[in-house]
């Protein structure tokens, strides 16, 4: 049985690779918090233990494009 990932849309968020705005999505995916574009299908990926020392509170994640 396949389980949904929850995707949340980033607003106001510009895709590194076609700079296509409001198009990147944000999910979890075994520990792992990643961001994709439906335009054009870039991806980037950042580890948990990252997140959670930068977050450093009550922020669900943060994720800072290269």
């Amino acid at each position: 049985m396949e389980t949904r990932r929850r995707k949340r849309f980033i607003a106001g968020a510009v895709c590194p690779k076609c700079q296509s705005a409001d198009t990147m999505m944000l999910y979890m995916e075994h520990g792992v918090e990643k961001v994709e574009c439906v335009h054009c299908g870039h991806h980037q990926s950042q580890a948990e233990e990252k997140v959670e020392s930068a977050a450093g509170g009550d922020v669900i994640g943060v994720f800072r494009p290269e």
